[in-house]
């Protein structure tokens, strides 16, 4: 059974009286949210905004218009002034913290049916390999249950992406294609795949079950590792035909690599077992109030099924340094990381004279420690310490295992803003750390890039590099021959001075 999941609750709640309703609404943020307005009994009216403050207003401003004896006139614009009683809201910093944050607004007033009913959710299509059927197939679905979850893989950015994957994974095995329930015999008609050699045919028992099964766990491991098992078997055998001086098998060879590659391209970087799926989302965190500025991100983590966050990382101490393409080096594309930061105003002393530990003191620290306080030294985490913090604490809050029904709203809230054309998908994402292959296994521990995670997390806080202004290489030529002749005229002035002083002792200073 799935953990129950935890009430919601809007971050402000503010009563409505509609005679203030000019000074209850500035009191609101200019900011984008989610909000919530509610009336005596009913429903709520419950949405998201870029603004805030502008929406807000829209909806329960007075009316414009009034007739002769001050009445309302009839408009088709919504107002909901004289009906609503309490007015709820979250400020959001980003469109896929505003659309989860909607998510579970909904979720704890309409339930789950009507959630995804109203925010249009569906489950994204994957590809099921049916391992324990005693004559496995691939296919594609979007019908998620805990039976098929370990023979799940995706999720896919539509129906006609994952059956084109699963179509060229089928031309580079012999898998069957046919839906029925087989009832092997020597007399089974068999079909046309069969006949090109692009089925086993184990209707007619043409092959032992063993056979078949290894086929079957070829498929597998070509979806669990992204393509790259059958690209190295492929490979290994070109290189042992061309070994033989076999170069027409190794031609042969060669071209059929192509066609794996072909196929591997069509399974994106997020493509692997669904119950191993991990992800980690990088957003612009929410302004908080009465500061002009945050150094802030937002962290959110796909993990077990569940969508956690979002949780604040400081990007303090950390400089992401912009890329100089104008100067062809690829050393001002580096991260670089400062100083520690303080963990409280309390624990930090004077930098100067507090004695700084050593790098190669600090990589002897267990990963993870926290260094703490003693005499002379001052309590801090360093940029590495506060991300894995961070990351731990999100992942407290997916250990208990979902139900179906969230499995398919979490996946299909995550493929939703994933599969976005690149220039409109806000934020960065994070796979873990290590091959295809390391993730699928269950006993592995894939680690996250923190590194990348915190430059990214400080792209995010600074927005997107600027483009270097361009180069005028003429004017730098004309530039640099102007210095160099202004220089070489002034050693000619200076020299014979030099010579002068250094043959009079007595000038020497």
């Amino acid at each position: 059974m799935s953990a129950a999941p935890e009430p919601f609750q809007f971050a402000h709640r503010i009563d409505f009286v509609p005679a203030n309703a000019d000074e209850l609404l500035r009191s609101v943020p200019a900011a984008p949210g989610v909000f919530a307005l509610r009336g005596e009994a009913g429903e709520p009216y419950l949405t998201r905004t870029a603004d805030l403050r502008r929406r807000l207003r829209r909806l329960l401003a007075p009316p414009e218009a009034l007739d002769d004896s001050g009445n309302p006139v009839l408009s088709k614009r919504l107002n909901l002034r004289d009906r609503v009683r309490s007015i709820a809201y979250t400020p959001t910093g980003s469109e896929f913290e505003s659309t989860l944050l909607l998510y579970r607004a909904t979720r704890a007033a309409f339930g789950p049916e009507e959630t995804r009913r109203r925010l249009r959710l569906h489950t994204p299509y994957m590809l099921r390999i049916t391992l324990a059927s005693e004559h496995p197939r691939l296919y594609t679905t979007n019908r998620l249950s805990q039976r098929a979850l370990p023979e799940l893989f995706g999720p896919f950015a539509s129906r006609a992406a994952a059956e084109r994957a699963c179509d060229a994974a089928l031309d580079l095995f012999q898998l069957r294609r046919c839906y029925e329930d087989l009832v092997p015999s020597p007399e089974h008609p068999g079909c046309v795949y069969g006949e090109m050699n692009k089925c086993l045919r184990p209707c007619q028992q043409a092959c032992t079950p063993a056979e078949y099964a290894a086929e079957s766990a070829r498929v597998h491991a070509f979806f669990a590792t992204r393509g790259q098992s059958l690209l190295d078997e492929v490979a290994t055998q070109r290189e042992a035909a061309s070994d033989a001086m076999d170069f027409e098998r190794a031609a042969e060879l060669h071209r059929h690599w192509e066609k794996v590659r072909a196929a591997a391209l069509l399974l994106d970087e997020l493509i692997g077992p669904v119950a191993a799926l991990r992800a980690l989302v990088l957003q612009t965190a929410a302004q908080p109030e009465h500061e002009t500025s945050t150094a802030d991100a937002a962290v959110f983590l796909l993990e077990h099924g569940r969508l956690a966050g979002p949780a604040r990382l400081s990007t303090l101490g950390v400089r992401a340094v912009r890329e100089q393409t104008a100067v062809g080096s690829s050393l001002f594309a580096q991260p670089l990381m400062l100083a520690p930061v303080p963990l409280d105003e309390t624990n930090a002393v004077i930098l100067s004279e507090a004695p700084q530990r050593s790098a190669g003191a600090q990589s002897k620290e267990p990963e993870g420690a926290q260094p703490t306080a003693t005499a002379g030294t001052f309590s801090t985490l360093t940029p590495e310490d506060r991300a894995r913090a961070v990351l731990a604490q999100l992942s407290a809050q997916t250990e208990a295992a979902p139900d179906i029904g969230d499995l398919c709203d979490a996946l299909s809230l995550f493929r939703r803003w994933y599969y976005r054309p690149e220039k409109q998908r806000a934020g960065e994402v994070f796979l873990p750390v290590g091959s295809p292959k390391d993730r699928s296994q269950k006993d592995g521990d894939p680690s996250w890039p923190i590194r990348r995670i915190l430059n990214g997390a400080a792209r995010v806080v600074l927005g997107p590099p600027a483009e270097a202004p361009p180069v005028d290489r003429e004017a730098a030529k004309a530039l640099k021959t102007k210095v160099l002749h202004a220089g070489r005229e002034g050693v000619e002035r200076v020299v014979p001075v030099l010579d002068k002083r250094h043959r009079n002792p007595h000038t020497l200073g």
